[in-house]
């Protein structure tokens, strides 16, 4: 079983998600955040085998609690699930060492088997992600 930390301020989005990831039978979340300030301590206590982090969320950031986490734990895979794309922010979360950065908008079916693939050491960058900072 794959483990998984969610962290988005949007109870719809991670109630959406939890669902979707108890129907693929192999992904279980371990922990829900609704702000960037409790996945440290949410990602002490579960050690899941991939963290799932908004952006946009009030008091600390996706991006700060990725690297909080990254500093504490450097082996953690870090996935950014947002609707925000800037190359600043692609360039950010790849210098940080988030493993993957993929876009709300996207396929929601695709998502159990980006989470996978992260989990067995893979990358899941979104064509948008990867696009808006070539050539940079």
């Amino acid at each position: 079983m794959i483990t998984v930390l969610l962290a988005d301020d949007h109870a719809f989005v991670r109630d959406s998600l939890v669902e979707l990831f108890s129907a693929s039978g192999d992904l279980t979340v371990v922990a829900e955040c609704e702000d960037g300030a409790q996945v440290l301590d949410a990602a002490r206590r579960t050690r899941p085998d991939v963290v799932l982090l908004d952006l946009a969320m009030p008091r600390v950031t996706g991006l700060q609690a990725a690297r909080e986490l990254l500093d504490e734990r450097p082996e953690s895979r870090v996935v950014v699930l947002t609707g925000s794309l800037t190359p600043a922010l692609v360039r950010e979360a790849r210098e940080i060492g988030v493993v993957g950065y993929l876009l709300k908008d996207e396929d929601p079916g695709a998502l159990p088997g980006h989470v996978r693939t992260v989990a067995a050491g893979g990358t899941a960058w979104s064509a948008a992600a990867t696009s808006a900072t070539a050539g940079c």
